[in-house]
């Protein structure tokens, strides 16, 4: 997911099944150019995991290119903990950061560098881009270095590594992780007449708070709720709900994802609540735009939100002086969240090219991943861009300390992740075509809140979808 402790910038608008048919063709003409191995043009290197000692036994400067999808804040961040690996390893390894866009930008003119065989040393791609990136045939698992290395991954919180980890080998190193939280107005709560200790756990309770909060029956501000049109949601819903997104095992076995349940009970009813919601006054649409609904939210128009994590830092500083910011667990569709369960986590991960790149690259990108991960690093990066420190050493630093002692409503998302157990459900859905199906969930949910009915409209989805799904298991089979 790209979340970003500035208040999110604008994702994209509503997608129609030529749309979505245009996208999957290009994606599988990529992967045909990957898997058909194009004999004379496929690029020198290999996928082999090199010796530890290629980058030092490398003569002069081995330079490090990197694709990202940080800016803003988080590119400064980023550039910091660059410019510190740089300066501690100068004269041998250089790391050159070259921001590519927002995600789904970065994504494409990868594929591109692919096909021209020009693929960065380093890449940053998003959570939903996993098996897609597993299909290319252009990378070097992470699972491998760590095998030689005998390198402990006991510091990584489980569930951000379980994201990337398929069929029991980690793929890729988590970078920037969030997990999404319910945010609520703790002074309108108060003008209800609401405890703003208590807040709600489930839909139904949402909509009973947001029956006192809302104009419409003399509450304090416009709208209870307001959340953006984003799939990422729906996906947690299920995930907090126990449920699998994806079959066979949200794709986590190493058997392909072969469906999606969009028209499944749990996300029928979510349609249901949502549709009726912003029909009787209680929730206002604001879109697809993350940023509209953040926006109305920090103005006080909407009392309640779901965003995550990468937020909380950017809803403080909104809310300071102006209201008392809460927080707390991402809510299930029905009753209490059970022991064990819990949302997964969204953000981007580290994939270390093979293909087209030398032994002292590969080693010295691994060398990078492994700073970047480090508690110090990560210590750095959360308190600087407000991104779950992946190792959970950080935690333990002064810096981390002092940082929660003054943030203590990130002790909300910490405790969330800590008590969700590891298993398919609360992974993720991992399929090659999961952008595509991330895409067919919000053009499922934009129907039922213009007035189709949510049933309809999950099942036309959910049959479109599957002919995606289906040509992109074939192109890879």
């Amino acid at each position: 997911m790209s979340t970003d402790v500035r208040l999110a910038a604008p994702r994209s608008g509503g997608r129609s099944c030529r749309l979505l048919a245009a996208l999957t063709a290009f994606l599988l003409a990529v992967l045909a150019v990957l898997l058909a191995g194009c004999a004379g043009n496929r690029p020198k290197g290999s996928l082999d995991v090199p010796a530890a000692d290629a980058a030092s036994r490398a003569p002069g400067l081995t330079t490090i290119t990197f694709w990202h999808s940080m800016d803003s804040t988080n590119g400064i961040a980023l550039q910091a903990l660059i410019d510190q690996f740089n300066a501690a390893h100068a004269g041998r390894i250089k790391v050159v950061g070259v921001y590519q866009g927002e995600y789904d930008d970065a994504i494409t003119k990868y594929k591109a560098s692919v096909q021209s065989n020009s693929t960065p040393s380093m890449m940053q791609i998003y959570d939903i881009g996993t098996q897609f990136m597993i299909d290319s045939h252009q990378v070097v698992p992470i699972q491998g270095f760590v095998d030689r290395d005998r390198y402990d991954l006991s510091a990584l919180q489980r569930n951000i590594a379980g994201y990337y980890t398929v069929a029991g080998k980690l793929w890729s190193m988590p970078l920037n992780s969030s997990v999404p939280l319910l945010y609520y107005n703790k002074d309108a709560f108060r003008k209800a007449g609401l405890d703003p200790d208590d807040p709600p756990q489930n839909l139904a309770e949402i909509r009973a708070d947001a029956e006192k909060l809302s104009k419409i029956n003399g509450g304090p501000v416009s709208y209870g709720f307001g959340a953006a049109v984003y799939g990422w949601f729906l996906e947690q819903l299920m995930a907090t709900d126990g449920q699998l997104y994806c079959d066979p095992a949200n794709g986590r076995t190493g058997q392909r994802v072969t469906r999606v349940a969009l028209d499944s009970p749990q996300l029928v009813q979510t349609l249901g609540w949502w549709q009726a919601m912003v029909k009787d006054g209680l929730a206002v649409n604001t879109g697809r735009q993350t940023k509209a609904a953040q926006n109305a939210f920090t103005a006080q128009q909407t009392a309640m939100t779901l965003e995550s994590t990468g937020t909380l830092k950017a809803f403080s500083a909104a809310a300071q002086g102006h209201f008392e910011l809460g927080a707390a667990p991402f809510p299930t569709v029905s009753g209490s969240l059970a022991d064990g369960r819990g949302p997964s986590i969204g953000g981007a991960s580290l994939w270390i090219s093979g293909l087209g790149h030398t032994d002292a690259e590969k080693e010295a990108s691994w060398e990078f991943v492994k700073f970047l991960v480090s508690p110090e690093s990560q210590a750095y990066w959360h308190t600087h861009t407000g991104y779950f420190p992946v190792n959970n050493r950080a935690l333990d630093l002064p810096v981390e300390k002092q940082y929660l002692k003054a943030n203590p409503l990130f002790g909300v998302a910490i405790r969330s992740l800590d008590a969700t157990e590891l298993g398919p459900s609360t992974t993720g859905c991992v399929a090659g075509s999961m952008p595509q199906i991330r895409k067919a969930s919000e053009d499922g949910l934009e129907k039922a809140l213009i007035g189709q009915d949510p049933q309809t409209a999950m099942q036309t989805e959910t049959r479109d979808i599957a002919g995606v799904i289906e040509n992109y298991n074939d192109s890879v089979s």
